[in-house]
């Protein structure tokens, strides 16, 4: 087998970190041989740049900087993670990827689209996924399970991007929304306001067929 590249999308509070999670260990617990990693982040510089973005602290940075530090960091993470990783015919799980910055970047702050698709292909060298989960929840779904969480202290706090208003997050969703209609080979949209465990078989259903379309055996 080939290494696979999958990533998982949606608007914060989506639940596909979640989701990522439990696709993995249950591939782990087949014996399949998997890579789980993020955007931005998944290497050392690459979390350097991460802190930055996500930093509330940094409320003065300008559009034209968060798409250049974005592309940084997925540059790096793609040509040292990444790619050795496919070369090693490894399973790459990646929560966000470009589609993420189109969603964020071109629709949430209005930035012209193909110019960030166009730093995107340039920082990822054209590499693009087999799949994509994305999942999708409406805004106030998603705007309560972020307070839910990041309330009482029991969470993480809300960063720089999670701090900013619904009107921006409800087109940050369009944007993903968009994106999945442009890819339907690509993409597979999930309806995400559903029991954890329902979403995570119709997601390793589609996996399984993925990568064994003629096996009657599911992972």
């Amino acid at each position: 087998m080939e290494g696979i590249f999958v990533t998982f999308e949606g608007p914060d509070g989506s639940g596909k970190t979640t989701q990522l999670k439990m696709l993995a260990e249950r591939l782990h617990s087949k014996g399949y041989d998997v890579v789980v990693t993020r955007e931005p982040g998944g290497t050392p510089i690459s979390d350097e740049v991460r802190r930055i973005l996500l930093s509330p602290d940094n409320e003065e940075m300008i559009d034209q900087t968060e798409v250049l530090l974005y592309a940084a960091a997925r540059a790096q993470h793609v040509h040292e993670k990444i790619i050795p990783a496919l070369e090693q015919k490894r399973i790459v799980l990646c929560d966000r990827y470009i589609d993420a910055s189109v969603a964020y970047q071109a629709y949430g702050l209005g930035l012209d689209l193909q110019t960030v698709l166009a730093i995107s292909q340039f920082a990822s060298g054209g590499l693009q996924p087999v799949r994509t989960y994305m999942l999708d929840v409406p805004v106030e779904v998603s705007r309560q399970r972020l307070l839910d969480r990041s309330s009482g202290g029991s969470g993480p706090m809300l960063d720089r991007i999670e701090l900013k208003g619904n009107e921006y997050h409800a087109r940050v969703r369009k944007g993903f929304l968009a994106v999945a209609e442009s890819n339907r080979e690509r993409i597979r949209l999930i309806q995400a306001d559903r029991p954890l465990q329902e979403i995570a078989d119709e997601i390793a259903e589609d996996f399984e067929k993925l990568i064994h379309p003629d096996s009657k055996v599911r992972v």
